[in-house]
This record gives C-alpha cells, structure tokens and sequence, in this order.
C-alpha cells in the first residue's frame, strides 16, 4: 500500500505541481520524504473563488434529502476505506494506527451526521393578525472559506466540510500541507458519492496568502478557522472588511482539577492516555493539573510511572502508546518550555528529552512544582508534557484553571455532587468533563469562550453557523 499522488482539487479538476510552487510532505516517524504537494497560486485561487459562486448555486438547489444522500453515502465510502486512510493518516501526521482508525470513523459519523441535521433546518410561522403570515426561514449563507490544521487531518477537514454541505453551502477548503493526503481521502469519498463539481474546491499553499486572497473576495460570506490564537486574531480582522460570519475555534490551556475525595486510579486511567494521545498536539489535551495538597505526591508519583512506562516509537508499529511529534517545531518549542520550567524551579518527574536522531519523538514528560511564571503555564504547550502543581482549597484551584485567557476545555475529578455543581458554574470553559475525559461527539457543540474563540463545530450549533435567518412577512 503506498502513499497517495498529492492534487489540489478545483472546479472539478485535480490539479497537479505543473508550474507551481511544492512542499514536501514529511513521515515524521523517519523524517523521510512521503511526496511532493502542490500550492495554490493567485490564478488558482481566483478559479475556486468562480467556482465555489456556481457551485453554491448548484447546491442550494439541491433538496435536502439529495444532500444527505449524498452525505451518507460518502460516510459509507469511508468506511469501506477506513484502513488506508488511517495508515496514510498515520504516515504523514504520526499519531498511532489506533488513534487514526478512531479519527477515521468520527470522520464519517460527522459526514453522515450533518447531512441527516441539514434536513431538520426548520423555521417557524410567526400568526399576525388574521390574514397576515411572518415566515422564519433558515437558509445557506453561502461559499465558506475554511482553514483545518494538521493534527486531526481527517476529523477536522470532516466536520468543516460536513457543516457547509449539510447546510447547503459550498466550500474551499485548505487542507494542511503536513497531512494532505487525510484531507483528499475525505473529499474523494464525497466526489465518488455524487457531490457535483464547483460545491467543494481543496486547495494548499502559504497560509496568509491564501487567507488574505480568499478573505478579500465577496464571494466568501463565512470563514471558519481551527489553530491558534494569534492567527484566529488576524484572519477575524481581515474577516471583518467584509463582515463575514466567523466561527473560530482556536488555543487552550486545560486544567484538570483534582480533589482530596476523586477515585485517583480512576482520574490516572483516563487522564494519562489522554494526555499523550497524538502527542499531545490535540487542543483539549489535559495540561495544568492542579492536585490538592493531601493526595499531590501520590498523583504525581503515579502519573510520572505511568508516563515513563509508555511505549513511544513509529505509529504503524504494534503496540506503540505515543508516536512522534508532527514536525520538527514542535521539538523546539518542547526543549525551550521545559527548560524554562526547569530554570524556574519546576521538577523533572518523567521524560524531557528527544528520543533518538531520526524522526520527531520526544518522551512522555512529566514537572512537578511548576511555578506560575513559567512560560509553559502559560502558553499552549502543544506537546506531550503534563504540569503538576498542588492547591489547598477549591477556591484556589477553581482561580487557577480560570487564570489565563485560554478557555476550551477544563476537567475536574471529585466524588463531591456539590462540588460537581459548582464547578460545572464557576469555571470559564466552552467545554467541561467532570470525572470524564469525553466532552466531544459529532451531535455535542465543540467550541471555546474567551480567546479560545466563538461559535461551535459539531452539533446544531455546527449546522446552525453555516444557516442565515430570513423573516418574510407577507399579507
């Protein structure tokens, strides 16, 4: 089985490197070249934008039982396909074999789920006086200009996809350039369902060219965006010349709270495989913990062990916990937060280091004691590295998990239902498990509040970003 032929897909064509700029796609397990992928220039741009206009036209008209069918049968498609599209998935992105087959998956269910939504995008009848009628409708607001990053290479560009297709939208896609090969197995599964030429263009290239010729042009009304905060901030700015609906699901920080009176072995299950999946480089990664001071050492004792235990190495190989790294930025960025931390008094517990020469792994990390003026407390790790630091009371810990301007998600383990309660009112988080790791489902809103964004993927709310609302009065 070997690695896809990298295209860009527009207007109906798949569209090759012919006198076009490249990036080499990268096995981050080997650091060995996987294929060459094409980028986008202006000229491409402008015919996705042309045909993203005719493509909505088409597909608004299409009723919204044709779209699900349609829809279901693309997840049907990926299905079929699930084994090579998490191998290829795993070879250009890194994460385990398993994890990709469970992306795969989700993949589908939220194709299939958004095309059973988009039939249930109901209005209302507003009753005047007699005689007069107000129709509510909710219609497509129009091409969608959507950004997915590389770290669910099949789950993201799915849902963004599923979202603008089930509401009866088209959409250009940029696929990202680490993992294109996941992206293109999710379009082509639609393709070979029936979805007509123009409705869905993928695209690659330098991401601020592409944001900025796309953002600019009329035809776009919605952006969606998946990264960091920084570049969530710039792409809202040039969103707003044109007044285009933004939905922005950007940076977080977890805290995970933990009690006096939480089962530890319990909160120890779930949160180290949490943590380390793809690792770390998932956005709800559980991060800060914050342990009360009676059970700390125990926590921390049995968190590290099991860290240091897991086996790391190539995600196709059997038996591996933890892959490697996406890319080489992400090693950097690793060795200069945790030796920040580790200058600052922070205690190294497990890991910190690189593994080997060849390929992006780095070892499951845990520091203890970490104080609150380190860099990595307050930035996005982004990495497979859990913090630990001890609190007295809750109202301490329930200050610390809202410090920082971050707020995706947050965990919290307690056996108290009072407690339960008042965390689920007090922490600022789009997102909360509480005695729980699972806070996401292709029908559970998935989004942040503060700087991690607005709006929500997944869900109705997923549907409902991608609908306008019109009233029409009529007598």
């Amino acid at each position: 089985m070997s690695y896809p032929q990298l295209k860009m897909y527009i207007d109906g064509e798949w569209i090759g490197a012919e006198s076009r700029g490249t990036h080499k796609v990268v096995n981050p397990a080997t650091g060995g070249v996987l294929g060459e992928l094409p980028l986008a220039n202006a000229a491409d741009l402008d015919r996705a934008l042309a045909a993203a206009e005719k493509g909505f036209r088409l597909w608004r008209s299409k009723s919204a039982d044709e779209r699900a069918a349609v829809m279901r049968k693309a997840a049907a498609l990926m299905r079929e396909r699930l084994e090579t599209i998490a191998r290829n998935g795993t070879l250009e992105e890194g994460k385990t074999l398993a994890e990709m087959r469970i992306e795969a998956g989700v993949g589908a269910s939220c194709i299939e789920w958004f095309g059973e939504e988009g039939r249930r995008a109901y209005g209302r009848v507003l009753v005047r006086q007699p005689g007069v009628r107000s129709l509510v409708l909710k219609e497509p607001v129009g091409p969608v200009a959507a950004f997915a990053p590389w770290n669910f290479p099949v789950g993201n560009p799915a849902r963004k996809l599923g979202a603008a297709l089930g509401a009866g939208c088209s959409i250009i896609l940029k696929g990202p350039e680490e993992a294109p090969a996941s992206t293109l197995a999710v379009l082509q599964a639609l393709l070979d369902a029936g979805l007509p030429p123009g409705v869905a263009q993928v695209v690659f290239g330098v991401p601020d060219q592409i944001s900025r010729h796309l953002l600019a042009s009329p035809i776009i009304r919605k952006l969606s965006f998946t990264g960091s905060v920084p570049v969530g901030k710039h792409l809202m700015k040039l969103a707003a010349e044109g007044m285009k609906r933004t939905t922005m699901e950007l940076g977080g920080h977890a805290p995970v709270l933990i009690f006096d009176d939480a089962d530890l072995e319990q909160a120890l299950s779930i949160t180290v495989p949490q943590k380390y999946r793809n690792a770390g480089q998932v956005c709800v990664s559980p991060t800060r913990f914050y342990v009360q001071e009676s059970v700390y050492e125990p926590f921390v004792k049995g968190y590290a062990e099991r860290a240091a235990a897991l086996k790391v190495g190539d995600g196709l190989e059997q038996g591996v916990q933890m892959g490697p790294m996406a890319n080489p930025r992400r090693l950097d960025a690793m060795e200069s937060f945790i030796g920040d931390a580790l200058d600052k008094g922070a205690k190294l517990r497990a890991g910190g280091k690189r593994i080997g020469n060849q390929g992006f792994f780095w070892q499951p990390t845990v520091l203890s004691d970490v104080p609150q003026g380190a860099r990595i407390m307050n930035e996005e790790p982004f990495g497979p590295v859990a913090l630990m630091v001890p609190f007295a009371k809750e109202e301490e810990a329930i200050a610390n998990a809202n410090r920082l301007p971050y707020g995706l998600a947050a965990f919290a383990f307690t056996n108290n239902a009072r407690r339960v309660n008042r965390l689920g009112d007090l922490i600022e988080a789009g997102m909360i498990g509480i005695n729980t790791n699972q806070i996401a489902g292709v029908d559970s809103p998935f989004g942040g509040v503060k700087e991690s964004g607005h709006g929500s993927e997944d869900a109705g709310e997923g549907l409902e970003a991608c609908l306008v609302t019109k009233a029409i009065t009529q007598m």
